[in-house]
């Protein structure tokens, strides 16, 4: 291994699934066939005490904009395709400004 390669593992994050992140996912399907679904990633609903998968599918036709729930043991495989940054990030990004009563 070179310097060059460890150096650029120790900036390396682990991927998060965030908000907002473009993803792809193959889950189970009718008769072993996997069902691809992509489109961004909106978070993680709990129905009847189970997790599911909220996806917002960026697909053609009828499925644009429509949400998949995936439960999270029908999940074959998730690619994530883009990430989005955290909402935390977001605001540590942007500046503090002064309130009113300190001016």
């Amino acid at each position: 291994m070179s310097a060059q390669s460890s150096g650029a593992d120790k900036e390396r994050r682990p991927p998060n699934l965030t908000v907002g992140s473009r993803v792809k996912i193959v889950s189970a399907g009718a008769e072993d066939a996997g069902l691809v679904s992509e489109g961004f990633y909106r978070g993680l609903v709990s129905i009847g005490g189970d997790n599911v998968l909220a996806i917002e599918l960026d697909g053609n036709g009828d499925e644009k904009g429509r949400t998949r729930l995936l439960a999270t043991g029908a999940i074959w495989a998730i690619d994530i395709l883009e990430v989005a940054k955290a909402e935390e990030e977001k605001r540590a990004d942007k500046p503090v400004a002064a309130p009113e009563y300190f001016r």
